[in-house]
C-alpha cells in the first residue's frame, strides 16, 4: 500500500488497472503473484478505489454560420504517429471559476501534442492549442496528417481552418453529434480532469497554466495506456516518428540511388556532376 501511495502522490486518481501495470515490476522482484482482481480487492480493503463524479458544461455550439466537413477517419485506423490528431474542448471548475482547456491528442499514440486553457470558448483559444502542436510536430515530421473534431463554432471558424489549409492538414468532424465519433478525445479530456485535474484549486489563471502543463506532463510520460499496449504517449509517439524518419531518409536514398543510375544510363552525367 506504501508504494500504491507514493504513485498516487502524482497519479491520484489512478485506476486498478494502471496501478497493476506500474507495481508488476515490484511483484516479480519480491515473488508476489497478485493479478488485477487481487489487487482492485486489497484496494477495496483499504478503502483506496476511485469513484468518479461527473458534471456537464456545454461546450460545443453546432448552431453557427460556417462551413462543416465531413467525417473523413470513420473507417481510418493510423500506423503511425502525426497521421491522424483529434480535438476536444472541455471545462474545468476549481472553486467557483470555470476554465476551457483545448486539447489536440494523437490517435495513434494517445499522446497530447497540443493544449491551452482560457476562461473563454473563443476559438483563438483553440488554435493556440493548434499551434503549439504544430510547432511540436513540426512539416517534416507530418504527411497527410487529418484533423478530427466536433462541428463546434471554434473548429469551423475561419481562424481555425485557415491555419489547417495552410499547413496542407485535411480537415474531418464528426457528423451525427455522437460521442463515439470522437471517443479517444473526449476519453483523454475526462482523464485529465478526473485523475489529475480534480483536487486542484489554482487561485488565477497562471497557477491553473502550470498545474494543467504538470497533468499533462505526467500523463504523456508516466501514466501507461492499455490501448497501446500499456506504454507510455510521448514514449510511443517518440518512437513512431523515429521509425517514419528512417523510413523517409532510406524511400529519399533509394531515390537519389535511381535517379544516379538512370542519369549514368542516359549518359546525361557532366563533368560538373561526376
Amino acid at each position: 500500500m506504501n508504494e500504491v501511495r507514493r504513485i498516487r502522490s502524482d497519479h491520484k486518481r489512478m485506476g486498478t488497472i494502471k496501478l497493476h501495470e506500474k507495481l508488476e515490476p515490484i511483484f516479480m522482484d519480491l515473488h508476489i503473484k497478485m493479478g488485477r482482481d487481487g489487487l482492485n480487492n486489497l484496494l477495496r480493503q483499504h478503502g483506496m478505489l476511485i469513484r468518479n463524479k461527473r458534471r456537464k458544461y456545454i461546450t460545443t455550439n453546432s448552431l453557427h454560420r460556417y462551413k462543416m466537413y465531413p467525417n473523413l477517419i470513420r473507417d481510418l485506423k493510423p500506423t503511425g504517429a502525426n497521421q491522424i490528431w483529434v480535438s476536444d474542448i472541455t471545462y474545468w471548475k476549481p472553486k467557483n471559476t470555470v476554465y476551457y482547456i483545448s486539447f489536440i491528442t494523437d490517435l495513434y499514440s494517445h499522446k497530447v501534442v497540443g493544449y491551452h486553457i482560457a476562461t473563454t470558448l473563443e476559438a483563438e483559444a483553440s488554435a493556440k492549442a493548434l499551434k503549439m502542436a504544430l510547432r511540436e510536430n513540426p512539416r517534416r515530421l507530418r504527411k497527410d496528417l487529418i484533423h478530427h473534431s466536433d462541428r463546434g463554432s471554434q473548429y469551423c471558424s475561419d481562424l481555425y481552418t485557415k491555419i489547417l489549409k495552410a499547413q496542407e492538414i485535411e480537415i474531418s468532424m464528426t457528423e451525427n453529434g455522437d460521442p463515439l465519433e470522437n471517443a479517444v478525445a473526449e476519453r483523454i479530456n475526462g482523464i485529465i480532469k478526473g485523475e489529475y485535474l480534480f483536487d486542484k484549486k489554482p487561485k488565477n489563471l497562471t497557477e491553473s497554466r502550470t498545474q494543467l502543463q504538470i497533468a499533462i506532463e505526467l500523463y504523456n510520460t508516466d501514466r501507461p495506456h492499455l490501448s497501446i499496449g500499456n506504454l507510455y504517449p510521448a514514449q510511443l509517439h517518440a518512437s513512431a516518428l523515429e521509425r517514419a524518419t528512417i523510413r523517409m531518409w532510406k524511400n529519399y536514398y533509394k531515390k537519389r540511388s535511381d535517379v544516379n543510375l538512370k542519369q549514368e544510363g542516359n549518359g546525361s552525367v557532366n563533368k560538373n556532376q561526376e
